[in-house]
């Protein structure tokens, strides 16, 4: 008996199969409509992500509904093989404030992969606004109190929540209008059924380039310089302080997921974040592709806990939360 032979293939046997990582097409979950912001950055990020991960096939799976936790719900609950991922905005840290009932725990059922990017919102309104400026737009909502509708794409989407905070700073209440998904909200705004809304660049930067919508102001404490928008004053300079709402993206995969899974991805992710096409995608729709420490794990997951604080006092102050 050759035990030389043997002893090889025994140890052959006891390399772990994860070795061989990814093995199969991975799935990114999108916990909001196709044709929206966070689904535009997931399939941008998906062309690029694949090169570092053995040219493996990424899926997107949108699951849209109650503000992105039933995405995030079936990722915190999927097996943790790493061949499930999520590509999540602001809305993982503003969840637990919104919801009583959260089917899943942020800071606990979930493996931090990294910050993908961080986008400003505009605020903007259908094309037969008879407005032109921010100043006019302010006495258009002065007079028209009662009146307005306020579009968002759902209850603790990025929309609604600069909205909310608008309405604040601007201490008047709006109709507000929730549809499932930003593009359903985008429509009707291009159709002018209804009034304003706030969105993020990545969703409104092709209709205002367009002159299909008419943008009053950016959501950044300072300008932003991609052209189209660089002209915006923001809303903190044309009169409401510290007004600043910019929205970020992370990735994520399900608690548990093997560290061989998680230090792949993220490699990729590292790599994905300097690749001059996807930094160039993005810049054209107003965002940021992350350069700082919050791509590593340990860092995004200090910042997600940070802005659930935050976001969760906000929130309260509103007095708005949902089943």
């Amino acid at each position: 008996m050759n035990f030389r032979w043997l002893a090889l293939a025994g140890l052959v046997a006891a390399v772990p199969a994860f070795a061989a990582y990814p093995e199969k097409p991975i799935t990114i979950v999108v916990p909001f409509a196709a044709g929206g912001p966070t689904d535009k950055v997931a399939r941008d990020l998906a062309e690029v992500l694949r090169k570092g991960l053995n040219n493996q096939t990424l899926v997107i799976e949108n699951v849209g509904g109650a503000g992105g936790t039933l995405g995030a719900a079936k990722v915190a609950k999927a097996a943790p093989d790493g061949y499930t991922l999520l590509l999540h905005h602001i809305g993982m840290s503003t969840a637990p404030g919104l919801y009583r009932k959260l089917p899943y725990k942020v800071l606990d059922d979930f493996e931090y992969l990294g910050i993908v990017n961080d986008v400003p919102m505009t605020l903007v309104g259908r094309a037969n606004l008879p407005a032109s400026n921010y100043g006019e737009l302010v006495k258009w909502l002065e007079a028209n109190k009662g009146k307005i509708n306020l579009a968002n794409a759902g209850l603790g989407a990025a929309s609604h929540l600069c909205g909310l905070l608008l309405q604040q700073a601007l201490k008047t209440e709006m109709t507000t209008v929730p549809y499932k998904g930003t593009a359903p909200a985008m429509t009707d705004l291009l159709g002018g059924q209804v009034d304003i809304m706030c969105d993020q660049t990545t969703n409104t930067s092709t209709q205002i380039a367009a002159g299909k919508i008419k943008a009053f102001a950016v959501t950044t404490t300072e300008r932003l310089t991609t052209p189209g928008l660089d002209k915006l004053p923001t809303l903190d300079e044309s009169g409401l302080k510290g007004f600043n709402v910019t929205i970020w993206h992370g990735l994520y995969a399900p608690k548990g997921t093997p560290k061989a899974a998680l230090d792949a991805v993220n490699a990729a992710l590292k790599s994905a974040l300097k690749d001059p096409e996807f930094i160039k995608r993005q810049e054209a729709l107003g965002a940021v592709v992350a350069a700082d420490a919050r791509v590593n794990p340990a860092e995004h997951k200090k910042f997600v806990e940070a802005e659930t604080a935050k976001w969760g006092a906000a929130i309260k102050a509103a007095g708005q939360y949902a089943d």
